[in-house]
């Protein structure tokens, strides 16, 4: 756990509020802070700005508890929303300072494997995975990024989204076929 994630739990874990109690604010740090790293790392190449993305989505979860309403989502989605609104507010900023995105390909998305040449042809793969992941418009990247980085079911994902979950499931099934042919193709 990194020094981030020490400091907001501390944070979370010091109030003795209804709020946290009814989230069970501990249970759902340690649950989700994968699943909402993994998100932004599935968008972005710099490790250290996903760490800060992460942070400011907890800290935002914890000023906003009291919106939280369980009829409504579960905990986790709701971080999931949260994390997707400071992920637009991170680009909408890079866009007005007029920088870019560090390209996808800089990511790691996988541990590799431990010997040398295994390590090579991961990378190589990875590299390539995340080159077609970047040519995705970013309704698709977006889906795989909660699908595959966070982790969350088409129900959960359409809900997130606004989507239907039969919608959200026919876009992942094509995006995956289309990033299947595209790999078939450049592999030769």
């Amino acid at each position: 756990m990194d020094a981030h994630a020490r400091t907001l739990r501390r944070l979370l874990l010091r109030s003795g509020s209804e709020q946290a109690r009814a989230l069970d604010w501990d249970a759902l740090f340690q649950d989700e802070l994968p699943r909402v790293f993994n998100f932004f790392r599935y968008r972005l190449a710099d490790r250290d700005t996903a760490h800060d993305l992460t942070a400011t989505t907890f800290e935002r979860a914890w000023r906003q508890r009291h919106h939280f309403d369980p009829q409504r989502a579960q905990p986790g989605t709701w971080l999931l929303g949260i994390a997707r609104n400071v992920w637009r507010e991170y680009v909408r900023g890079r866009e007005r300072e007029g920088r870019r995105l560090a390209p996808l390909e800089a990511a790691s998305i996988q541990s590799s494997p431990p010997h040398l040449i295994e390590r090579l042809v991961a990378a190589e793969e990875q590299a390539r995975l995340r080159a077609l992941l970047a040519q995705l418009p970013d309704r698709e990247q977006e889906l795989i990024a909660l699908k595959y980085g966070a982790g969350l079911t088409n129900r959960q994902i359409a809900a997130l989204t606004g989507l239907s979950e039969s919608n959200v499931g026919t876009i992942l099934h094509r995006t995956v076929r289309k990033l299947r042919r595209q790999w078939e193709e450049t592999n030769g």
